[in-house]
């Protein structure tokens, strides 16, 4: 067994959580994270993902914003990502233990109405990492899996918003495929991967992994830094731009099967309930 699969928990709580996971779903995940992290990679995504929230939840507001991109031809100040991003890679901690498995049936939680989904190439180690160079941290990558990052887009921003960072907009699912792929098949592809986003099997949306701020081995030296980081932990580049419903438009509804594909990598499906 790979050294990203080892589970870091008893026998018994991987048997549990097995069970668990199979009341709802035919299939398994192919590893229980040790831990998440997920970085936000791609410029374009927080562009028009910006832009999106202002279109739904700010329809005043994104007139305004409008009116000014079709006048300077740029992006709405605002819509663009904070410094940082073009100074150091950035991510949040996501819930570990709210990873579901491929079929599981997914709805909005009690306290949001606007679930939305997020495409996205996530990667485990196979080795410890410690101040690790670039070079080195690419060489420690184990595999690569689908993940979708459900969000409550509706809370999302309020709690931004308090100095916190993201808490019940995030926590309460995440999924991935099936299946992981080891680095050596998916490294040589790392930059032209595709992918789509359908609905009832209608494709709403298409993706590529191209245009990474960041690549994977800057990204995993950073979070290595002075940070002793194991096999088993899990990161994920932030949504493919075009890969969630801010950007594209098509949110899931009740009744509705999601399917998240990248090619090479894998697929994960959802029935939405109510």
């Amino acid at each position: 067994m790979p050294a990203w699969a080892r589970s870091p928990f008893t026998t018994e709580w991987d048997i549990d959580t097995a069970d668990r996971h199979l009341r709802n779903s035919v299939q398994l995940m192919p590893f229980q994270p040790l831990s998440f992290r997920d970085f936000m990679l791609y410029e374009k995504h927080n562009i028009d993902a910006s832009r999106g929230y202002a279109r739904r939840f700010m329809p005043a507001a994104y007139r305004v914003t409008q009116a000014y991109e079709a006048l300077r031809r740029a992006p709405f100040p605002r819509f663009t990502p904070p410094r940082l991003f073009y100074r150091q890679p950035m991510y949040y901690m996501g819930n570990h233990l709210a990873f579901v498995p491929s079929g599981t049936p997914i709805g909005a939680p009690s306290y949001s109405s606007a679930l939305d989904y997020e495409l996205e190439l996530g990667f485990v180690l196979a080795e410890p990492l410690l101040d690790a160079t670039p070079a080195e941290a690419l060489a420690a990558v184990g595999a690569f899996v689908l993940v979708n990052d459900f969000s409550a887009r509706d809370v999302q921003k309020d709690e931004m918003d308090s100095g916190f960072g993201l808490q019940k907009a995030k926590h309460f699912a995440s999924s991935m495929s099936p299946t992981a792929v080891t680095a050596d098949e998916i490294l040589p592809h790392l930059d032209r991967l595709t992918g789509s986003v359908r609905l009832n099997g209608k494709t709403v949306a298409t993706v590529s992994s191209a245009g990474m701020q960041w690549g994977i081995g800057e990204v995993l030296a950073h979070a290595s830094r002075s940070e002793q980081l194991l096999p088993g932990e899990l990161f994920a580049t932030g949504t493919l731009p075009g890969g969630c419903a801010l950007e594209n438009g098509a949110w899931p509804e009740p009744g509705q099967t999601l399917t998240l594909t990248l090619d090479r990598v894998g697929e994960i499906e959802h029935p939405i309930t109510a």
